[in-house]
Parts: C-alpha cells; structure tokens; sequence
C-alpha cells in the first residue's frame, strides 16, 4: 500500500499533465525514491491511482532503465558499454569493478552497498568510457581510479 506521503507526492503531479496516465513514470520515481525500487506490489497500487492496469504500467517501468523492479543496493552504478566505452578501455573499467565489488553485472555486492548494472548510454561518448554511481557521473575513466571513485560512496 502506498503510504500518505507517496500518494500525497504523486498526486502533486496530477496539475502538470492532462491525463493521469501521463504521471506514471514520475510516480515511479517517487516510489523509488522512497523505497529503493519498485515491487509488484507497489506497481498494482500506483496503477489503482493512475487509473492503469498493473500490466500497462509494467510495460512502461521495464522500458526504463532507471526504474527498478528489484531490489539494489545502496548505491547503484551504471557502467556504459556503448560501443565508444568499448573503445576507450569499457573492459578495464568492468573488470576492476567486478573484482572489487566481487560481484557480475545484474548483482548486488554482498555488504548491499552497490549494485553493478550495464547501461547502453550515458550521453557521454566523447569522454568516454564512463559511469554513473547514483546521480554522479565519471568520463574519462581508467582503471585506477575505480577505488578512488567507490570510497566517495559508504
């Protein structure tokens, strides 16, 4: 069930678009933001609120990659593997990661500090290979400085 504050949030944005539908995605990210992730569960109740079947909100919650529908740790980095970050050294950088954090892309290490995710683009390929931890993105990247960058994150 979503709580008073959620609902309160969501129904906030209802002034900004003509039809209720249109705040789904922003409604997500309240929930997420609250949550750390969008369950089936809370799909259904914010589907009761849009005026949506759980399905069609589903389907816009799983073409976005920045709505969750599992739990992730406390911080989750997204590592571009475009074609550019292939390029300018993406191995390197994923392979630090995996090592450091013991874990493959799609997990979560085991402290529950960060999950590990392939990301297609972060817009940035002119410095590439790059990633992006939370809201805090990093271009330019080599592989010494995945250590420096994950001790900024307790």
């Amino acid at each position: 069930m979503l709580t008073a504050e959620e609902r309160q949030e969501i129904e906030a944005e209802f002034p900004y678009y003509e039809q209720k539908r249109a705040v789904c995605i922003e409604a997500m990210k309240i929930v997420q933001k609250h949550r750390g992730w969008v369950s089936d569960e809370s799909l259904r109740d914010i589907a009761q609120v849009l005026e949506m079947s759980p399905d069609e909100l589903d389907s816009v919650a799983t073409f976005y990659n920045m709505i969750f529908r599992r739990p992730v740790g406390k911080h989750v980095i997204l590592v571009c593997d475009s074609v550019s970050c292939w390029i300018m050294g993406y191995d390197g950088i994923r392979e630090q990661l995996t090592h450091r954090l013991g874990i493959q892309l799609g997990e979560t290490s085991a402290d529950g500090r960060f999950t590990l995710l392939p990301v297609v683009c972060l817009g940035t390929c002119d410095h590439a290979p790059a990633l992006m931890i939370d809201n805090d993105l990093y271009r330019d990247l080599d592989s010494k400085q995945v250590d420096e960058i994950l001790a900024k994150y307790p």
